[in-house]
């Protein structure tokens, strides 16, 4: 391989020159930097990380921790886009990714300790059920810098999706289009499932629309089976909603199942709407009514906050960032005042 002491050599100026030319400090010419980057180059030198990791006390590495209740993991739209836009905003800033498990072969490590294991610089949780798990719990009250995605916490950065925002939006937008027997079939218990539930409820006191406990049944995210189970269990009430809530887009395609299982349309004989605004969303027949979450924005200032706090630029008690969505009015919703 070749090294610093190569390049320095080739060029005829010192190691420390060839290093500080490297890393773009100012207290090298212009000249002798591009004369040393463009020597490097054609050397094919590439830098060691594990030499830097010495100089600098740093890895750049960051750690990932992600799971969820259905396991379907990265092949879910949602959490693959918002883990896309991180990873590019972290690796335009020179850090790579470890995925943190509790595995290393065959032998059991807890995410705290893969984490001391790899040595990361800092971590982001971004999961819809781990938050009170054991080995989550040793990790948030660690003094890794950490940034969560969709949990807030007293002892970390957060940044949040506006759902409470978005569920109003969608439910004044069902119901301005004369709906008032809203069902809702939400998710797993979590931060999240808690401010769409009550936002939901909420929103139909503010609107005069009675609240139903029939209407209200919990799924998964994520999974169409349960999904269809459920929607033909809140059609079968004697007086049966005219539009139905899902958990998620995905969870979406389950009530379309189920509806042509009992050879109802949408929207003409039933109205469904989702949330999170994935792209399959778009391109069904009917274009569903949904929520779309900012999944770049999550990932990117997850990103850069949990850069800021290695960089030391802000601290834990930094408020959460809260990123909105928007209303995807689709075509899954009928308009009933007409």
């Amino acid at each position: 391989m070749v090294s610093i002491k190569d390049i320095a050599a080739a060029c005829g100026v010192s190691i420390a020159t060839v290093s500080k030319a490297l890393n773009d400090h100012k207290d090298v010419s212009e000249t002798t930097k591009l004369t040393v980057q463009e020597t490097a180059k054609k050397m094919g030198y590439f830098p060691n990380s594990q030499a830097r990791a010495l100089k600098t006390n740093r890895t750049y590495n960051i750690g990932v921790l992600f799971s969820e209740q259905t396991n379907s993991g990265l092949t879910q739209n949602y959490f693959a886009s918002v883990l896309d836009s991180f990873k590019k905003q972290v690796e335009s800033a020179g850090y790579d990714i470890t995925f943190i498990s509790g595995n290393i072969g065959e032998r059991k490590m807890t995410p705290y300790e893969h984490c001391m294991y790899r040595n990361v610089d800092g971590v982001l949780i971004v999961s819809v059920d781990d938050f009170v798990d054991e080995g989550t719990i040793e990790l948030m009250k660690s003094n890794i810098p950490m940034v969560s995605i969709d949990h807030i916490s007293e002892n970390h950065l957060s940044v949040v999706s506006d759902n409470e925002t978005g569920m109003r939006q969608l439910v004044e937008y069902i119901a301005g289009k004369g709906h008032t027997k809203i069902a809702y079939i939400y998710g797993d218990s979590s931060d999240v499932t808690s401010i769409r539930l009550r936002t939901f409820k909420e929103t139909l006191v503010r609107l005069n629309i009675k609240i139903r406990s029939e209407f209200l049944l919990q799924g998964r995210y994520h999974d169409t089976k349960s999904t269809e189970l459920l929607v033909k269990q809140v059609l079968s009430c004697s007086d049966k909603p005219t539009c139905i809530i899902l958990p998620d887009d995905f969870a979406a395609i389950g009530a379309i199942n189920a509806l042509e299982e009992l050879g109802l349309s949408v929207p003409e004989d039933i109205s469904i709407a989702g949330y999170d605004g994935i792209v399959l969303s778009q391109v069904l027949k009917p274009r569903l009514t949904t929520i779309r979450q900012d999944t770049e924005r999550l990932g990117a200032e997850a990103a850069k906050r949990l850069i800021a706090l290695i960089n030391k630029e802000i601290t834990n008690d930094t408020a959460p960032v809260s990123i909105k969505g928007s209303l995807l009015e689709g075509a899954s919703v009928r308009d009933l005042n007409r």
